[in-house]
């Protein structure tokens, strides 16, 4: 009977010690294997380098926004979205600073410096922000052009001037900057020879515009500025083979 008691005993201990070794496991197991994690190859040459150019991209693409922002005199959004690239920045250089040795450190780096440039620029032309004012001058016929234009929302204003070669036309209108080049190509196709500028305006009281798009519309409408280049490059090499 004697020994059926010590044995129980023994049977409880060596419970209580696998239970609370199975607790320590699971308060420091995710933190050790965190740690070695972070002690690793993979960690240092692939996830480290990753994790600075991707950072890079997003501070880089926030300061080209916030560029934008600034020369539009916006005192809100700028400060706020300066917070955020400072902040990011940081962080990157941080890791830098700790892994000096790491070479492919300073490729993410200046990697995702390179590529937020152009995926500022892309979502900078996608928001367009800003008005723009059209001087278009034509020695033709530019009423059906004006028609078109007040046609599609658009504000105009047509006045007969005297140029160095004759007679001319001169359009002025107003248009925000994501309808730009619909109005080139309505210039385009009444008036092929027309010569036109076109300039930023700081600030607009009233006017005639078309309703405006959504961001949203922006960003799926249309592809990218670089295919759109590709196609005009190929209808410029038909039509010189055609001729």
């Amino acid at each position: 009977m004697a020994y059926f008691i010590v044995d129980s005993s023994r049977i409880g201990y060596l419970k209580y010690i696998i239970e609370k070794h199975l607790v320590l496991n699971e308060q420091n197991g995710p933190s050790m294997d965190i740690s070695s994690f972070l002690n690793t190859g993979i960690y240092t040459w692939v996830v480290l380098p990753l994790l600075i150019f991707l950072a890079r991209v997003c501070d880089q693409t926030i300061g080209t926004i916030r560029i934008m922002f600034i020369s539009r005199g916006d005192k809100l959004i700028s400060p706020i979205l300066g917070f955020f690239e400072v902040l990011i920045w940081i962080l990157a250089i941080r890791e830098i600073m700790y892994n000096l040795s790491n070479v492919l450190g300073y490729v993410a780096y200046a990697g995702g410096f390179a590529t937020g440039n152009l995926v500022g620029i892309y979502l900078e032309e996608k928001i367009a922000l800003g008005v723009r004012v059209i001087r278009i001058i034509t020695q033709q016929d530019a009423s059906a052009l004006a028609a078109s234009l007040i046609k599609k929302g658009y504000g105009v204003t047509n006045i007969p001037a005297e140029g160095s070669q004759g007679e001319v036309n001169v359009i002025f209108t107003m248009i925000h900057r994501y309808d730009l080049e619909e109005v080139i190509k309505l210039v385009e196709r009444f008036n092929p020879k027309a010569f036109y500028t076109i300039e930023s305006v700081i600030s607009v009281k009233e006017g005639m515009f078309p309703a405006k798009r959504s961001v949203f519309w922006r960003f799926f409408s249309k592809p990218p500025r670089f295919c759109r280049r590709i196609r005009i490059l190929k209808r410029q090499q038909m039509s010189r083979k055609g001729k």
